[in-house]
């Protein structure tokens, strides 16, 4: 991405902006339920820029109706189908990482990262003295 296209390529900046506060909140937040939400956000910036840039401007869905004649009219179809898989994919992920979550505050009565790894490391290091 150039800098001199920034205005035409608004999209692409949107989709890097949204991947960058994604990871951002996967790094720097210490609450679970928060890094869940980082790496939503960021699944959103990679899908708009898959859907950004597999869509050309004048052309149509490939709904083949009465066969083929000039495939120049139609759209790639794979970039939406990566999409609406990764769309998917990212839903059943954040899903199985949001009950691991409520198990895991069920269980040691804490989202914090820091707090939990204390709690973990303290719990093997009793076990291990036994």
């Amino acid at each position: 991405m150039h800098l001199e296209n920034l205005p035409f390529n608004y999209e692409e900046a949107v989709a890097v902006l949204l991947f960058v506060i994604g990871f951002c909140m996967l790094l720097f937040s210490r609450n679970l339920i928060k890094k869940v939400i980082g790496l939503d956000i960021m699944d959103s910036g990679v899908f708009l820029l898959l859907a950004d840039r597999g869509y050309i401007a004048g052309r149509t869905a490939p709904i083949i109706v009465d066969g083929v004649t000039d495939m120049s009219r139609y759209v790639n179809p794979i970039p939406a189908g990566l999409v609406l898989t990764g769309i998917v994919v990212s839903v059943s992920v954040s899903a199985v990482m949001l009950s691991l979550t409520v198990r895991i505050y069920k269980t040691y009565r804490t989202l914090d990262v820091d707090k939990l790894y204390m709690m973990i490391s303290h719990k093997k290091k009793r076990r291990d003295r036994r």
